[in-house]
């Protein structure tokens, strides 16, 4: 697919040795979030700042989310740059750092032990990120090509460096005095650097080259991206300028609103490629995907609800700020993986296994090589699962929370039995 799209084949793509351990990892990540969230659902009503939560938030955001995120992202900047990437070895490193600091991390926050398991992993995890954002900067200046997806995976790198830098100081800070006050004051400055400046603008950036491509679109405007990129970037700085230094809650729908509108252009974008695309059937992978992009208003709905609810009393809504972070991370996140994997797995696989004989016979379509009635059931699974558990979660049902979590349980069981599939894949006969 990658190949495809550049003019020089293969030579515009990265080795499938350097992208093919991140989906692997990023399958596990989920399957193992997705346990821990059954054998922790009833616990997840108390409060967002649980343990249990933290370990399920941060496999998500990191395991899954960032993982694969960084694995594709491998794979499409080649592409996007109309160069190679520039160094293969740090590649590896940023896969294995990462690889060894995300349960040291996990685990660290599991039994709530903020010594030398976290502290281990947040270091792994910024020297991994330093490497992939070296790889990264390099590639794009020796390319000397200027695009604006590959400036928005850049720029959401850069938040990533900070995310995590940010967190680790908050790690520190359960030892050290390195802020003023405690570090659950400082968890929403942490966790919506991360979601806006990492996730909102890295799945834009990427989306938006995707989406089109997928569906065979003849959509594209660049300008409307570049308005995108400077609301999300523009609204993220004004977030944390009010953050850290007013006390004034209703300030934070000024930076709110510019995300949203930014989130609202993107969906715009979405329909535009969808209204003028060539390929008129849309496949499951392509719905689940656009889902996803509807799925991105929830959140903000939610932070409204929050703000507008703290604007009117101090006190908290536990049930509904564990549900904004349960949408965004099994929510949008989520379903574009979903949707994504098989839409880029399949034709990464097909590149390593059959690229060599192509023209020498009969080969199998990218599509084949895993199951679309898995696909479906996993699905159907996930989205039944998503909602119920968002009902459990308002409506504090701890058996509804249980049976949810059970389904996205067998998403993630189904979703790894594609994965595997794919990754195992051997030549067929020709």
């Amino acid at each position: 697919m990658f190949a495809a799209t550049g003019n020089t084949g293969t030579t515009k793509t990265t080795s499938c040795k350097v992208v093919l351990p991140f989906y692997g990892y990023a399958a596990v990540a989920f399957l193992v979030a997705n346990i821990l969230l059954l054998l922790s659902a009833t616990g997840l009503i108390k409060h967002y700042f649980h343990p249990h939560t933290l370990a399920i938030t941060h496999i998500m955001a990191l395991g899954w989310g960032t993982m694969m995120i960084l694995g594709a992202s491998h794979q499409l900047v080649p592409v996007l740059i109309e160069g190679k990437l520039y160094s293969n070895k740090l590649a590896y490193t940023s896969f294995i750092l990462a690889a060894a600091g995300i349960p040291l991390l996990a685990y660290g926050f599991y039994v709530f032990d903020m010594g030398w398991p976290a502290k281990w992993g947040g270091r792994l995890l910024i020297v991994a990120i330093i490497a992939y954002l070296i790889n990264l900067a390099v590639s794009m200046v020796k390319s000397r090509n200027e695009n604006v997806h590959a400036v928005f995976i850049f720029t959401a790198v850069a938040w990533l460096l900070a995310t995590a830098t940010v967190g680790l100081m908050l790690v520190y800070n359960f030892t050290y005095l390195l802020l003023p006050g405690n570090s659950l004051d400082y968890l929403p400055l942490h966790a919506h650097i991360g979601i806006v400046g990492w996730f909102l603008l890295l799945i834009i950036g990427v989306g938006s080259r995707l989406i089109p491509m997928f569906l065979i679109s003849k959509y594209n405007n660049t300008q409307q991206l570049w308005w995108i990129y400077g609301l999300i970037n523009g609204g993220l700085l004004a977030f944390i300028f009010i953050f850290l230094y007013t006390d004034t809650g209703w300030l934070l729908l000024f930076p709110l609103l510019a995300v949203a509108a930014a989130i609202l252009l993107f969906v715009n974008f979405c329909y535009l490629s969808y209204r003028q695309r060539i390929r008129k059937k849309v496949d499951e992978q392509m719905e689940v995907s656009l889902l996803s992009v509807l799925m991105m208003l929830l959140p903000v709905i939610f932070l409204i609800i929050i703000i507008a609810l703290l604007i009117m009393s101090p006190k908290e809504n536990s049930s509904l700020l564990i549900t904004y972070g349960f949408i965004i991370f099994f929510g949008w996140i989520t379903a574009i993986i979903l949707g994504m994997t098989f839409k880029t797995l399949p034709f990464i696989v097909w590149n390593k296994v059959y690229h060599h004989l192509a023209g020498k016979g009969k080969t199998p379509n990218p599509k084949d090589l895993f199951s679309n009635t898995v696909f479906k059931w996993m699905s159907v699974f996930y989205i039944a699962g998503f909602v119920l558990f968002i009902l459990g979660l308002l409506l504090h049902y701890a058996i509804v929370l249980q049976l949810a979590a059970a389904l996205l349980v067998l998403t993630a069981l189904l979703y790894n039995w594609n994965v595997i599939k794919l990754l195992l894949h051997k030549p067929a006969s020709l």
